[in-house]
């Protein structure tokens, strides 16, 4: 009996240590790729602005929090200053979701209310959002910090990054219908908004559910050895630049990739160059 628990034991630390060096490999592998990965795409979005004079403000906020969270791996992995350099991860991870809703909310505008987005839309409106999400997570924080366990912090954190689930689900199918009934959206284009969006909420679904998941299981069992969730969440800021900037007109020019021009041909890019000016230039004559 006694032998039989002593082995239970050693199988259950011998998991664990395996997870731990997994998530160690994955978390310097990802670092090591998504940290100039990022700092390329805000370099891409930067003549993007200067070629178009047209600034994605959320994607922008949205690779700016992936760069947060990303860089606090090297310290929680080294052991020093983790807790606060976990603070900060939690604060990127936040800040990431936020803005993944906006960008999700503004494809859905774009297709589903389009008179009003041309003449609504403008900089200082999106930098006040932008500014408003910003604050959510040191709202968070420090709501948090006055609970009286650990746990229960990381179950109300759960608990929150659980809220904008059903906004992106509600963003995909109302996009979904109205582009059922609009005749004015080219196709390429509407491939472009349903992908976006679909890529969005696959990302929320696949690499931060799981980790909010993990997060409801340690704060309920009190113990923080599942380390799943983590491992999933560490492939999303690879994934941000590949759905907002690569995805984009004028990213091509950017990067110089000459595959893009085997992935869309030269009339489906000038079918949606075409359509992005016309919207662009009516939200330039709005201001």
């Amino acid at each position: 009996m006694d032998a039989s628990l002593c082995n239970n034991s050693d199988d259950i630390a011998s998991n664990s240590s395996l997870v731990e060096t997994i998530e160690t490999i994955v978390q310097w592998t990802t670092f090591s790729i998504g940290f100039p990965l990022i700092c390329l795409s805000i370099y891409a979005m930067y003549f993007l602005i200067r070629a178009d004079h047209i600034a994605p403000v959320y994607v922008i906020n949205l690779l700016i929090a992936d760069l947060i969270q990303i860089c606090m791996r090297p310290i929680i992995l080294s052991g020093s200053w983790k807790l606060i350099a976990k603070m900060i991860e939690f604060f990127g991870i936040s800040a990431s979701i936020g803005f993944m809703v906006c960008v999700a909310l503004e494809r859905y505008l774009v297709i589903a209310f389009p008179l009003w987005y041309r003449f609504r839309r403008n900089i200082k409106f999106s930098l006040i959002v932008s500014s408003i999400i910003w604050v959510v997570p040191f709202i968070q924080i420090s709501m948090f910090s006055l609970t009286p366990t650990f746990e229960i912090s990381l179950i109300l954190f759960a608990v929150s990054l659980l809220i904008p689930f059903p906004l992106l689900v509600f963003f995909l199918v109302g996009t979904l219908k109205a582009l059922s009934v609009s005749i004015s959206v080219p196709a390429v284009e509407q491939r472009r908004i349903i992908g976006t969006l679909a890529l969005v909420l696959g990302n929320y679904t696949v690499l931060f559910l799981p980790l909010i998941i993990q997060y409801v299981i340690s704060g309920v069992t009190c113990q923080e050895d599942v380390m799943i969730g983590t491992i999933f969440e560490s492939f999303s800021p690879l994934v941000d630049p590949l759905l907002y900037v690569f995805m984009r007109k004028g990213a091509k020019d950017t990067l110089a990739f000459p595959c893009f021009d085997k992935l869309m041909g030269d009339e489906e890019q000038s079918q949606v160059t075409n359509t992005m000016t016309m919207t662009d230039s009516g939200v330039e004559g709005s201001r």
